[in-house]
C-alpha cells in the first residue's frame, strides 16, 4: 500500500495517466490532499468513484491517524499532541503560537515534527533520547502532523506559517524521507510552505549536514551543538565523535559557503553543567567571527536529574557571548508546564497506559 501522501506533485502527474485520467485530475487529487483534510479515498469528492476505486485497486491509500492525547498550555499558545498512526505507533508534535504585529492580526503559529519514534543519539538530557529508538517515520507520517495541526489551525482562520523538524529523532539521520517531506511541503502544487520557513535541526550528522547544503531547497540549518569542547560534549551526546565540536564547526562552514545561509548553534542550558562563565567565555572564543548565530534554550526539566538554569546565570552566560561579539539570543520559552520538551509527553502517557 502506497499512502497518496507521499506522492509528490511530478508523481502524481504520472500516476494519473498511468491510470487513463488526463493530467488535470492530478491538480483535483493535490489540492484536495492538501486543502480538505480527507479521510479516506471515498472523501476525494472530486475525481469520478471509478478514478477512486482504480486508486484503491492499484494498492494507493489515505493512511489512518487518530489523536491519542492533547494538552494545552495555559496561555493557549502551546498544544501538544499525540497521533497514532497503526498498532504500536505514536508520535509526538507541537503547536507554538506568537503575536504577530502584522495588520492581519495572525500569530506566527509553527509546527514541531517528529521524525523519527525515539532517538539513536542518546542526548543524557533529553526524553526522546533516553527512550531509545524505534524506528523512522516516512514522509507522509512526517506530512501527516503538519496536516494535523492545520485543520485545528483552519478552524481559527489561522494557519501554519513556519516549520520545525526539531520534535522526536534525528531528522538527517532519517535523511531521504525528511528531505521527501521537506519538498511534499514546500512544493506550490502540494502544501505549499515557504522553503526559508523551514528550520532543520540536528545534533551533528555531519554527512547529512554536507548532503543537505547540496539540496536545491532553501531550508534553514540548526546545529545542536550544547558544548563548546569534545570532553564536555561527549558527557552530554554519549554518540558525538572524538572530534565533534571541530567537525560540526566546519560542516557548519561548509553549508554556508554553499548556500549563503547563516546556520544558527543551540545550546541547551544545564544548570550545573554547560552554564559556567568558563564554559561561556570558550564558546565564545570557539564562535567569534564566523557570523553564527547562538540560540540559548534554558532546558525543560526532564528524567534524569537535570534542571534549567536560573534566569540570572542565563542571562550572564548571554552577555558573556555578546561581549565576545556572538550573535546571541534566548529562545521564548514554551509549554514547560505541559511538559513540551521533546518526548515528555509521550513518555508520560506510555506510562500511564502501562500502569
Amino acid at each position: 500500500m502506497t499512502d497518496l501522501y507521499r506522492v509528490l506533485p511530478e508523481e502524481m502527474d504520472a500516476l494519473v495517466i498511468k491510470l487513463g485520467q488526463p493530467r488535470y485530475r492530478a491538480d483535483q487529487l493535490l489540492h484536495a490532499l492538501y486543502q480538505e483534510s480527507p479521510k479516506k479515498i471515498s472523501d476525494l469528492h472530486q475525481i469520478p468513484s471509478a478514478m477512486q476505486d482504480a486508486l484503491v485497486a492499484a494498492g494507493y491509500t489515505i493512511g489512518p491517524k487518530s489523536e491519542v492525547h492533547r494538552v494545552t498550555s495555559e496561555d493557549g499558545h502551546t498544544t501538544k499532541l499525540l497521533l497514532k498512526f497503526d498498532e504500536e505507533t505514536l508520535i509526538e508534535m507541537v503547536l507554538m503560537q506568537y503575536r504577530s504585529s502584522k495588520e492581519d492580526g495572525h500569530p506566527r503559529s509553527t509546527v514541531c515534527v517528529s521524525t523519527q519514534v525515539g532517538c539513536p543519539m542518546g542526548c543524557v538530557f533529553c526524553a526522546t533520547g533516553q527512550m531509545g529508538f524505534e524506528k523512522n517515520l516516512k514522509a507522509e507520517e512526517i506530512v501527516a502532523q503538519v496536516l494535523y495541526f492545520t485543520q485545528i489551525l483552519r478552524q481559527r482562520g489561522e494557519h501554519v506559517t513556519n516549520l520545525v523538524f526539531m520534535g522526536m529523532g534525528e531528522p538527517l539521520a532519517n535523511y531521504d524521507e525528511t528531505v521527501r517531506a521537506v519538498r511534499l511541503l514546500t512544493h506550490p502544487r502540494a502544501f505549499g510552505l515557504g522553503q526559508r520557513s523551514i528550520t532543520i535541526s540536528t545534533v551533528g550528522v555531519i554527512s547529512g549536514i554536507d548532503k543537505l547544503a547540496d539540496e536545491d531547497i532553501q531550508v534553514k540549518l540548526a546545529i545542536s551543538l550544547h558544548a563548546p569542547n569534545d570532553v564536555l560534549r561527549k558527557k552530554l551526546v554519549p554518540t558525538a565523535g572524538p572530534n565533534s565540536v571541530e567537525d560540526l564547526i566546519l560542516a557548519a562552514k561548509r553549508y554556508f559557503k554553499k548556500t549563503g545561509r547563516r546556520v544558527t548553534f543551540e545550546y541547551a542550558l544545564i544548570d550545573g553543567m554547560n552554564d559556567s562563565n568558563k564554559v561561556a567565555t570558550e564558546l565564545a572564543q570557539l564562535l567569534k567571527g564566523n557570523g553564527a548565530h547562538v540560540n540559548l534554550i534554558p532546558m525543560n526539566p526532564t528524567a534524569g536529574g537535570f534542571s534549567r538554569p536560573a534566569r540570572k546565570r542565563v542571562l550572564a552566560f548571554q552577555q558573556i557571548l555578546r561581549d565576545g561579539g556572538v550573535n546571541c539570543t534566548i529562545r521564548v520559552e514554551k509549554g514547560s508546564e505541559i511538559s513540551a520538551a521533546c518526548g515528555q509527553l509521550r513518555t508520560d502517557v506510555i506510562k500511564n497506559i502501562t500502569r
